[in-house]
């Protein structure tokens, strides 16, 4: 049984879209699979957080599940009331059919419909012109990874229909923007409708070194003290592989040096150095610190307010 869309995500019913959003975001990168490499239980929340955004997200289904006629599945709700068998058995009984949209066969809706809006003259859809009415677009959102966003990628994704799309995410895609897939929405009505498309949000998952900033990308770099002191020349990632960068002597935490081009579209790349000590013991350097008169000297807290 599939568990309240609303207790999954943590929301009030009442909750309006923006709460929504943000409440889903913070889940789907919490449980993201790629952030969360060996662990199934994971993936599986990931995946009713996904379900449960998708139904909530959308506000026909929202006020279908609120009002019961739909389970958080979207399967159609089991009728407490009467049924299209109380009516067919009824005088006139034979207008009604198991299935039809409110109850009404099709061409009875079409004469409904076409009456309605004055297609054709006496008898409505039926004997003029056929009703056709543009599907509604269906409302998607889909994580990707952070390289992903950056690189491009082409990721599927299976419908409620059961049916899979094939989503091009481009490089350099940026959180919350939605993709149009046209003709993939729901079915049109009448024969000949176009269907409507298929809005896909796309939610960027947080990458565990790099981080964004327009289309620069920055990382924190560890490096030892004496690759700081002495300078060196060391390997470090970017979003289109490992380059070689050199350190300047005397850099210190908080140097940042940019590798041109290495961003997003055309933006840049900024290793900002994070200078460590070593884990163990280190006698020697002990020594020679209480002997060392820095040439330079001052205090690198002068500019602190005092507490």
């Amino acid at each position: 049984m599939a568990l309240d869309p609303y207790q999954v995500l943590g929301v009030a019913r009442d909750a309006d879209g923006k709460a929504l959003r943000a409440a889903y975001r913070a889940l789907a990168k919490k449980f993201h699979p790629d952030l969360n490499p060996g662990k199934p239980e994971h993936a599986e929340r990931f995946k009713q957080i996904n379900a449960a955004y998708e139904l909530l997200s959308d506000k026909d289904k929202r006020a279908r599940f609120d009002r019961g006629e739909i389970d958080a599945e979207g399967n159609e709700a089991r009728p407490t009331g009467p049924t299209w068998r109380d009516f067919a058995d009824a005088a006139g009984g034979e207008r009604y059919h198991p299935g039809a949209r409110g109850g009404f066969a099709p061409e009875d809706l079409e004469d409904i419909l076409g009456g309605a809006f004055g297609f054709g003259g006496p008898g409505g859809g039926r004997h003029g012109a056929r009703v056709r009415m543009r599907g509604s677009d269906a409302h998607y959102t889909l994580t990707v990874s952070f390289l992903d966003a950056a690189r491009g990628a082409t990721r599927r994704i299976t419908l409620p229909d059961g049916r899979t799309l094939d989503v091009r995410i481009p490089a350099g895609v940026r959180d919350g923007h939605v993709l149009r897939l046209r003709g993939q929405g729901h079915p049109g009505f009448g024969e000949g409708a176009p269907a409507g498309d298929a809005l896909v949000e796309i939610a960027v998952a947080p990458h565990p070194h790099f981080r964004r900033e327009g289309d620069d990308i920055l990382i924190d770099v560890p490096v030892t003290l004496k690759e700081a002191v002495l300078g060196a020349s060391v390997e470090v990632p970017t979003v289109g592989g490992k380059v070689r960068l050199n350190i300047p002597p005397g850099s210190g935490t908080g140097t940042r040096l940019r590798l041109r081009g290495r961003g997003i579209n055309q933006g840049h790349q900024y290793v900002v150095l994070q200078v460590v000590l070593p884990p163990g013991e280190e006698p020697e350097l002990a020594a020679f610190l209480r002997g060392w008169t820095p040439r330079h000297g001052g205090n690198p807290r002068a500019d602190m307010e005092a507490g």
